[in-house]
């Protein structure tokens, strides 16, 4: 089986493959299973450090997006989409299936958002329901400050979304500090959990404006309102996946006890970033970069097709590109989670460096070599 060195999803450890094989009840009517699922979600707030709950929802990180705008979006709603990238960007047809306007602003795709030039957009216009931010927006790897963005924006009265599936529990987030009324995890990526899973964690504005809404949710399954009494009326709205959810709770478990998560992240990352730029390559931002997610230009002396090919049938490693505007342009290297140790990177970096000097890419030095020296 190949390493998967892709930005999610991303390698899983033996000890969750054995949780999700374990013997399960029937989660509609277990009662142990709603004391499972409560603690569980607890302990994703607990690894949060926030007093907010986090609900687990039955599907990939795309459905914690879409139910906390479904949950959200009333017809003839303006939403502020904050958009430098291609998540940024696509969280406006969201809000267009729910009857929502989405009021797009766009900047530079290279950099993080100025959170200046956004401040001088709200001054003359702040009339939005909520506003969509994405945290980290993977196919560049650009990390947005959400620490300074979130509370300009509730400083207007303006509810916050956070799109954190690639960032959560590698980069510092707080909810209460930061003004984040809704903050979306996904299993696949830092939690190092397979793929199907995703969390909402809401704070009370958030809980009050759903509660408050004067239309019905336009959705079923996307409709965060059920899980609000879940525990009390021992009721789910759909058959929640157990396996998956004791899965889940084995990574959960693994990543608490890692002492070091965000430090291990962010030396990984800027290693990366060294032995790339050192061997001459070039990395496709400015600035802002995410320590989850290393994005470089694809060299003129080949294709991404090429470079990824030989990466997974010489190496059995795979890496992606990515897409939507950057499609085919760039190669991402995802060292996040389980992926985010020295050898899994040390051995990536080799075989990338042999790759791209097949394909005919000169290289200024090994990539493996300045790897390691820039740890």
């Amino acid at each position: 089986m190949y390493k998967m060195m892709t930005p999610g999803p991303v390698m899983v450890r033996e000890n969750v493959r054995a949780a999700r094989s374990r013997i399960t009840g029937n989660p509609d009517v277990d009662p142990d299973f709603y004391n499972f699922y409560r603690d569980t979600c607890r302990l994703i707030s607990e690894l949060l450090g926030t007093s907010n709950e986090t609900l687990i929802l039955g599907g990939e990180g795309i459905l914690g997006i879409e139910a906390s705008c479904a949950s959200l979006t009333e017809p003839g709603d303006r939403v502020l989409v904050l958009d430098n990238g291609v998540f940024g960007h696509g969280f406006a047809d969201f809000v267009r299936i729910y009857g929502g306007e989405p009021v797009l602003y766009t900047s530079d795709y290279s950099r993080p958002i100025d959170p200046e030039a956004l401040n001088a957009f709200l001054q003359k216009d702040h009339s939005f329901r909520y506003a969509a931010v994405v945290h980290c927006d993977t196919p560049s790897g650009v990390l947005n400050d959400i620490h300074t963005i979130c509370p300009l924006l509730k400083s207007y009265g303006i509810l916050t979304v956070v799109d954190a599936v690639a960032s959560m529990f590698a980069e510092d987030i707080s909810m209460e500090a930061d003004g984040i009324d809704v903050l979306c995890g996904g299993s696949q990526k830092v939690v190092s959990a397979p793929a199907g899973l995703c969390f909402v964690t809401l704070s009370q504005d958030a809980k009050d404006a759903i509660n408050g809404r004067r239309t019905p949710i336009a959705s079923f399954y996307a409709s965060l309102k059920p899980f609000f009494t879940y525990y009390e009326d021992q009721w789910f709205p759909y058959t929640m996946p157990i396996s998956d959810i004791t899965g889940l709770r084995e990574a959960l478990h693994n990543l608490k006890t890692d002492t070091d998560v965000k430090g291990r992240h962010a030396q990984i990352a800027h290693a990366a970033r060294e032995a790339l730029t050192r061997a001459g390559l070039s990395l496709y931002l400015k600035d802002g970069f995410a320590s989850t997610v290393t994005v470089f230009l694809v060299p003129e002396q080949t294709t991404s097709r090429q470079i990824l090919d030989r990466m997974l049938q010489k190496h059995d490693i795979l890496l992606n590109s990515s897409f939507g505007c950057f499609g085919g342009k760039v190669i991402r290297i995802g060292h996040m989670g389980e992926n985010a140790a020295v050898e899994h990177m040390a051995e990536t970096m080799d075989a990338l460096d042999e790759t791209l000097r097949f394909l005919g890419v000169p290289l200024k030095t090994g990539l493996k070599d300045a790897f390691l020296s820039a740890l």
